[in-house]
């Protein structure tokens, strides 16, 4: 069973070239087979996940290689939970591309097929050198995702986007390089072990290098201050480009979890509650400042990802769970209010997802749509957002600071309310009499106006999201479990190094 663990990457990997090389540009074809794709990934990812469940973290090695010398992939419950939350994430966004959104330019599904691919591999990878890697052809697919139906605005905010990414590359491989010079290895799991015998001349190369890849990390994370380009970045690109792109955020989180969380714990944890305060609050004040609907949401993301940093330097199984709900979550409820941006941006003509009166009424559809998902979005009761943001305040109860960062917490939740709600009001009841706008299907946005086809996919994350609310008891569950298998450095050590009959272990002394 252990020979599933590698598909999730195959799959993606070998769709994409098939796109390309035997469907051409037949859209319609691609569409079938990367749909077909997509879904049959979150079919592995669940059986992963199944798989993951009854017992220690399994590993593939690359060519029967031990650790630490060969490639690793390493699937645990952390890892699943990531990759049911792509898959389920992917294939809502690919069917909803389909409605047409994929038609604005070439080659959207086997960028889609390749962002995939880098997702899962940094999901499994056990080795850091191959996180990077992955993380290379993540950013690449992005890149073209990104750009993908052209524009000036989205060429623009594309070349920062590229820019910006290819210096986190740049240090990302020095951090590599420092960690590789300093231990000898790359492997996680055996530089857990290492990074506890360095010699005392060799200390401060290593901080270095653990240092700058924390700084990589939470650039990807949109970190605060390291944030700006995200609310640059995700409103001028698609809907669904920018609706997949909410799982990448938490690419970053994931990297902070299984590097530093194994071999830096100590280094990472003084900055991340400082980074997620500052998170909460310029998040709170960009989305009273937002003059679009997705910019809203992209500083929406911001503030969110405040919330995951604070709950992300808590420690215990209580801090983990809460930090694993209120990910799955954001995630769902940021891509669905991205796809929703799109749908009122071309519903509205020349007037885009701006935050001004007029255009036609959009229906009772959208205006619910919207309501329930900044719900859960906000962190209002009953949806999802409301259990996850208890769950961080329980967990953060006995930090040193928890009066402060419960008062932001708490506090910075009003202004983002009252940017949803101002959103609400002026897009959906003050429709009335805008002269010189142009209508539907004119403006620059226009594309799929929002029938049934296109609300669909926003329907569905929302249902998610009351599914999360609904089984939040064996949701916090199971994550819990997984909290706990996250806090098991010796156990993640043990089953990469010490498989099969020690082979590994003996290698890495």
């Amino acid at each position: 069973m252990t020979g599933l663990i590698v598909l999730p990457i195959l799959l993606p990997a070998l769709t994409a070239p098939f796109l390309i090389l035997a469907l051409g540009y037949d859209l319609r074809a691609q569409r079938v087979a990367s749909i077909g794709a997509t879904v049959l990934f979150l079919a592995l990812a669940v059986t992963l996940y199944a798989l993951a469940g009854d017992g220690p973290p399994r590993t593939y090695r690359l060519g029967d290689w031990p650790a630490p010398f060969g490639i690793v992939l390493v699937l645990d419950r952390l890892a699943a939970t990531m990759l049911v939350l792509t898959g389920v994430l992917a294939s809502v966004v690919v069917v909803h591309a389909a409605a047409g959104w994929d038609a604005r330019g070439r080659h959207f599904h086997p960028l889609f097929q390749f962002q995939l691919m880098g997702l899962a591999g940094a999901f499994l990878t056990g080795d850091a050198f191959n996180l990077f890697v992955f993380f290379e052809v993540m950013l690449i697919a992005s890149y073209g995702l990104m750009l993908h139906g052209g524009g000036a605005e989205r060429m623009k905010a594309g070349f920062q986007y590229v820019a910006l990414n290819l210096v986190a590359s740049t240090l990302f491989l020095f951090a590599v390089g420092l960690l590789y010079a300093v231990t000898g290895t790359l492997n996680i799991a055996d530089l857990a072990v290492k990074a506890t015998q360095v010699a005392a001349g060799d200390r401060a190369l290593l901080t270095v290098g653990a240092a700058l890849l924390a700084m990589v990390f939470a650039l990807k994370a949109a970190a605060v201050p390291l944030h700006w380009w995200l609310p640059a970045a995700y409103p001028a690109a698609s809907a669904p480009a920018a609706a997949l792109f909410m799982i990448m955020t938490k690419v970053g989180i994931y990297a902070l979890i299984r590097i530093h969380g194994l071999a830096f714990p100590d280094l990472a944890a003084p900055w991340l509650a400082g980074a997620g305060a500052l998170g909460l609050v310029v998040g709170a004040v960009g989305a009273l400042a937002a003059r679009r609907l997705a910019e809203l949401v992209a500083y929406g993301v911001v503030w969110s990802m405040g919330s995951l940093l604070v709950a992300l330097a808590a420690s215990g199984a209580a801090a983990g769970t809460a930090l694993l709900y209120y990910a799955a979550h954001s995630t769902l409820a940021g891509a669905a209010l991205f796809l929703l941006a799109g749908l009122v941006a071309a519903a509205r003509g020349s007037l885009g997802d701006r935050l001004v009166p007029g255009g036609p009424p959009l229906g009772a559809g959208p205006a619910i749509l919207f309501l329930l998902a900044a719900i859960g979005f906000t962190g209002l009761p009953p949806l999802p957002g409301f259990i996850g943001k208890i769950l961080i305040l329980q967990a953060i109860a006995g930090d040193p600071h928890g009066a402060v960062l419960w008062a932001l917490l708490i506090g910075s939740s009003l202004p983002v309310i009252v940017g949803f709600a101002r959103a609400g009001s002026t897009l959906f009841w003050k429709t009335a009499g805008a002269e010189g706008v142009e209508p539907a299907g004119t403006g620059p946005a226009a594309l799929v106006p929002p029938g049934r086809s296109g609300l669909a996919g926003v329907a569905i994350l929302v249902i998610a999201l009351a599914g999360l609310t609904v089984l939040a008891g064996p949701a916090a569950h199971q994550l819990t479990a997984t909290a706990r298998q996250m806090a098991d450095r010796a156990g993640y050590v043990e089953a990469v190094l010490g498989e099969p009959g020690g082979r590994g272990r003996e290698a890495a002394r």
